[in-house]
């Protein structure tokens, strides 16, 4: 599982189901429209118009499908350390795996999936918890600066204040509660780099990491910028994943020594 943005893929995964959800009807119905030629027959619109129909339906069938995975928001799912963790919590994990399992092209809301996803959510919501509580005993703490910072960057990503709210409102969220996930993620981002700060790379693991890459691009007939333009993003990308390895071996150490109890 990859830790460094466990928190903001809640909020992000979530609003970007329930956008990706409204888009696709606005886009179908928005294709129908533009790519229709001046001269349409009635019976090409009639086609048009039952596609539109059908793709709708398919979204709206596929949200009822992830819905029904949603249990109760004040129903208590875990407990980790005394600390309670409810539905509201759950739900909000849930639509983002969801939502990133969509993004890999698997179906969330198949059979063989739901226990899967079940089992996932909870485990990210106790790897949550426990990061959270050790960075509360650590008092580590998000300025205003910061999560006003980061929900406006988050408002940009989603298209502005309507759209924002628009998503918020399909998810039963509102502002404050957005931005205390927020500061959630300031300090759990502040946590990583206390207890899993990343090493210093070599120019020989960038190269390595590039040949890597490269080699599988040929084979599918694409082509990297040169390794000057992009060193600096594989350096980024090789200390996070030093970061993921350090702490999901820290997070195991806090399972071990965790009273965890599992109620769904």
């Amino acid at each position: 599982m990859k830790f460094k943005k466990v928190l903001l893929p809640f909020i992000a995964g979530a609003l970007a189901l329930s956008l990706a959800a409204c888009s696709e009807e606005d886009k179908a119905a928005k294709d129908a429209k533009d790519e229709a030629p001046q001269e349409e027959t009635k019976q090409e619109a009639t086609k048009d118009q039952e596609a539109t129909k059908d793709q709708e339906k398919a979204v709206k069938e596929m949200q009822e499908k992830l819905a029904k995975q949603q249990v109760d928001k004040n129903k208590i799912v875990a407990v980790v350390n005394d600390e309670e963790l409810k539905g509201v919590e759950y739900n909000a994990a849930l639509s983002s795996i969801q939502g990133q399992m969509q993004q890999m092209g698997q179906d969330p809301s198949s059979e063989e999936a739901t226990e899967q996803v079940k089992a996932q959510t909870l485990d990210t919501l106790v790897n949550q918890t426990l990061i959270l509580q050790k960075a509360n005993e650590a008092k580590l703490k998000a300025a205003t600066t910061e999560i006003d910072e980061e929900y406006s960057l988050l408002e940009k990503q989603f298209g502005g204040e309507k759209a924002m709210k628009k998503a918020l409102k399909s998810q039963s969220m509102d502002v404050k509660a957005l931005k205390e996930q927020i500061a959630d993620s300031i300090v759990f981002d502040k946590y990583l780099d206390k207890v899993a700060p990343a090493g210093k790379v070599t120019e020989k693991e960038i190269k390595e990491y590039y040949d890597q890459v490269a080699a599988t691009s040929k084979d599918s007939g694409q082509e990297l910028p040169p390794l000057e333009e992009v060193s600096k993003d594989i350096e980024g990308i090789i200390k996070q994943e030093q970061q993921q390895k350090l702490l999901a071996a820290h997070v195991e150490e806090l399972k071990a020594a965790a009273k965890i109890e599992l109620k769904i």
